[in-house]
């Protein structure tokens, strides 16, 4: 039908301007091209150069009132602020458990509608509370020694044996836009094939205190670290690690040098878990690294029990077009509970027992709280700018400053 259309609009103006015999001509064509009758054709041509007055159309009333947008909001920000996608995979599990514990005050017709609001609907209502979120960052990586040449190099596609136990790790700067003296860094470690991720903070990127670090992250995995990956960066290209790996027998790689990417998992974890938590101010005290960890260890319960993250599963290049498939959002908790070959069954029992009490709404006003007083630290230290000294005018006959009236 519209075919029709459009060829009726397109002889319409001819139509109309030819004598008889030629709309006779024009009449016979377009009869041969739609099938119609002849009156139904010559009506056609007449109505397709009137111009009709657009009506518009009423507006559908409003599925999800502002009851259940606020509660929605309230439930973005105790996951924070992730997409759509993550936050529809994480609403299942997380609406039940925020009426249980009473931080979420709803009727069970608010929460039905709130269980089954589709993703790319999150992401539109939720659309001026997101733009208010856009903080920038830098890079702190600097060249290790000639030890890499004895390192694996390891791309962001070369995981064929992505089995729990896999481990992506990175430094994130707290310099704060000064890069003088000593400031704390934070460790990112991210499991690959379940997306758990642990983190810790140190005082500065010595090799001492990032090995520590290390050593105390690995161990809180719930299952063994079997490799570890790497960016070329001298606190992790150095022997004590080298050698630690060897006495371990975990599998050492680091990425090609200028190719960010290759850390693509940890990198994101950086964004997600260390800047959105504690921005990009300047750390550089014992007490703020103090905060810092104290974060981590609340932060880590959100991330690992009630973050949804997803993954990539089949990539697929036609011409210049990338087509992507990824699967369902799930937690670290979740993949970790699924996995059937290296977590140990009294491992899992344990998580289950740590999950079951949790209340992420609670948890995240702790975060917050210590993201505050960490914030007011942060800011205290910063003295006003002095201003730039002038100098008095001389008067011409004597040289001297001039006294003011």
């Amino acid at each position: 039908m519209s075919e029709r259309r459009a060829v009726t609009k397109t002889i319409a103006t001819r139509y109309v301007r030819s004598g008889r015999a030629a709309k006779k001509q024009v009449l016979d064509e377009l009869c041969a091209t739609t099938g119609w009758h002849r009156d139904h054709a010559r009506k056609a041509l007449r109505m397709a150069l009137v111009l009709k007055v657009a009506r518009p159309r009423a507006p559908r009333p409003p599925l999800y009132g502002e009851q259940v947008i606020e509660a929605l909001r309230f439930c973005w920000a105790v996951q924070g602020t992730p997409c759509g996608r993550l936050l529809a995979a994480a609403l299942p599990d997380l609406v039940p458990r925020l009426r249980r514990f009473k931080e979420l005050q709803i009727d069970a017709g608010t929460a039905a509608l709130l269980l089954r609001i589709a993703p790319a609907t999150i992401d539109r209502r939720l659309r001026a509370d997101r733009v208010k979120l856009d903080p920038r960052g830098r890079s702190h990586t600097k060249p290790g020694t000639l030890l890499k040449d004895s390192i694996q190099m390891r791309t962001w596609a070369e995981w064929d044996d992505a089995v729990p136990g896999f481990v992506e790790i990175d430094l994130v700067g707290h310099e704060g836009g000064n890069s003088a003296g000593e400031f704390c860094f934070t460790l990112d470690i991210t499991d690959i094939a379940t997306g758990w991720t642990e983190t810790r903070s140190v005082k500065n990127k010595a090799q001492k205190w990032v090995f520590e670090a290390i050593r105390d992250a690995t161990a809180a995995f719930p299952f063994p670290i079997l490799g570890i990956d790497s960016d070329n960066g001298s606190e992790f290209i150095n022997w004590e690690l080298f050698r630690w790996c060897e006495q371990e027998k975990l599998t050492f790689t680091r990425s090609r040098s200028g190719n960010k990417n290759d850390g693509a998992h940890v990198e994101q974890k950086n964004w997600h878990i260390v800047r959105q938590t504690v921005g990009y101010h300047r750390y550089d005290t014992a007490r703020e690294l103090e905060l810092l960890n104290r974060i981590w260890d609340l932060q880590r319960l959100l991330t690992n029990h009630f973050g949804p993250q997803q993954k990539l599963v089949a990539k697929v290049r036609t011409g210049a077009k990338i087509s992507k498939k990824y699967d369902l959002p799930a937690t670290p908790f979740q993949r970790v509970l699924a996995d059937t070959g290296t977590v140990a069954r009294d491992v899992k029992a344990r998580l289950k027992r740590e999950n079951k009490p949790l209340n992420p709404a609670a948890i995240q006003r702790q975060v917050q709280a210590l993201s505050a007083e960490l914030l007011t630290l942060t800011t205290a230290k910063q003295a006003a700018k002095p201003r730039p000294a002038t100098r008095a005018k001389s008067d011409d006959s004597t040289n001297q400053p001039r006294r003011a009236s």
